[in-house]
């Protein structure tokens, strides 16, 4: 994730950032466009900022990883929580993601048409769909979770165990 610093070369503070900056190509050092870094003033003390940072750094090697699939990290989600929870409703995991319904119809169409997934008719409610992996996403979900277990690794290996640990600990208080 990029660090800014100012201009002038100093991060604002006593520890120089410059060291933990990292370009668009994802190699750390320097600034991104190879000139003289920007200031970013109160930028360095919202917790928003660096979220949104490391949030495009995660998604970029995700789906960069994840491309063999054509997996989005958000379809990911929906296979993950539709293998651990067979038969439950399209809203219960729509709700559970934070995914707007319309959102979520469009996701689970693709899937479906993929084959990974099927909507039955929920029993005794017509209106409602119990979601299902199909043994056709059984097996690409399979082949996805190695390719995320190699994202995984690479985010071990950008910000190290003990700091994925900590943000991981830190996150998990947020739901």
């Amino acid at each position: 994730m990029a660090v800014p610093k100012s201009a002038s070369g100093s991060s604002g503070n006593a520890q120089d950032r410059s060291d933990h900056a990292q370009n668009r190509d994802g190699k750390f050092g320097g600034a991104a466009n190879g000139d003289r870094s920007l200031e970013f003033a109160e930028l360095h003390d919202h917790i928003g900022y660096f979220l949104r940072r490391l949030q495009v750094a995660v998604f970029s090697n995700f789906i960069k990883t994840l491309a063999p699939m054509d997996v989005r990290p958000a379809q990911y989600s929906v296979l993950v929580l539709i293998s651990a929870n067979p038969g439950r409703s399209q809203s219960a995991i729509g709700q559970a993601l934070n995914i707007e319904r319309a959102r979520l119809a469009r996701m689970l169409h693709e899937l479906e048409r993929r084959d990974w997934i099927e909507r039955r008719a929920a029993p005794g409610d017509r209106r409602s769909h119990s979601l299902y992996l199909t043994d056709t996403g059984t097996k690409a979900l399979a082949r996805i979770r190695g390719l995320t277990a190699r994202h995984e690794q690479h985010m071990i290996e950008l910000i190290g165990p003990e700091r994925r640990a900590q943000l991981l600990n830190l996150l998990r208080e947020f739901g």
